[in-house]
């Protein structure tokens, strides 16, 4: 019943789409923007770079803090496959309610700063991979600056330096980890099926460059 009431309380907080909120404040329905998209890109399309930090840093958040909060109700001294199964099953639940928020018919975000709140919070199993692809997906950005561009490759990147980790360290064994490297490279393939369109755009040479500045409504 606890693990139960984390997932829950997870999944509705993930639900929050702080992306339509903020456009909402401001007059705007975000759904009718750009992209569509209920994400910190269109939104900066829409409101301008500093509501677009606002709404990643909240998106975040609501990744990271269920994520952490489980680990002192679920992990007990050593890790398990079966404890880090449920410690995992939190993080997915608030990037689910992100993606899949009930309340909008389901359509939400791509769950991009979401899955990075939850990598944080999972350490160091997916903290430090992740902080190891997010500086390759700020590389990307900086020189490219396709936030999409540089989101899909971390994705496909995320559980390659996993399991090269998993192989080089000596304290992370796969017999402990397999639920870990299973469910990221299922929820990376995810992220990049969710950035189809932006891959159409990026190869026809239409896709939008990062914090283009406001959209005139």
């Amino acid at each position: 019943m606890k693990v139960v009431v984390l997932i829950a309380t997870s999944y509705l907080i993930g639900s929050i789409s702080f992306a339509l909120v903020i456009a909402k404040v401001q007059g705007i329905d975000l759904r009718e923007i750009g992209s569509g998209n209920l994400g910190a890109t269109n939104l900066a399309r829409a409101c301008g770079k500093k509501w677009a930090y606002l709404c990643f840093l909240l998106d975040v958040l609501k990744g990271f803090v269920p994520s952490f909060a489980a680990k002192f109700f679920i992990l007990s001294d050593s890790a398990t496959p079966a404890t880090l199964a449920l410690w995992l099953a939190v993080g997915v639940a608030a990037i689910f309610g992100h993606i899949f928020p009930f309340y909008l018919k389901f359509k939400g975000g791509k769950g991009v700063a979401t899955s990075f709140g939850v990598v944080l919070g999972i350490w160091p199993y997916y903290t430090i991979p992740g902080l190891i692809v997010f500086v390759l997906w700020a590389i990307i950005v900086l020189i490219w600056r396709y936030i999409s561009l540089g989101s899909i490759i971390a994705a496909a990147v995320f559980p390659l330096v996993m399991i090269a980790l998993t192989v080089s360290l000596k304290d992370w064994y796969f017999n402990v980890l397999w639920p870990l490297i299973l469910t990221a490279a299922i929820l990376c393939s995810l992220v990049i099926i969710l950035h189809r369109t932006n891959i159409k755009r990026l190869f026809a040479g239409t896709e939008h460059k990062v914090l283009q500045g406001k959209i005139e409504t």
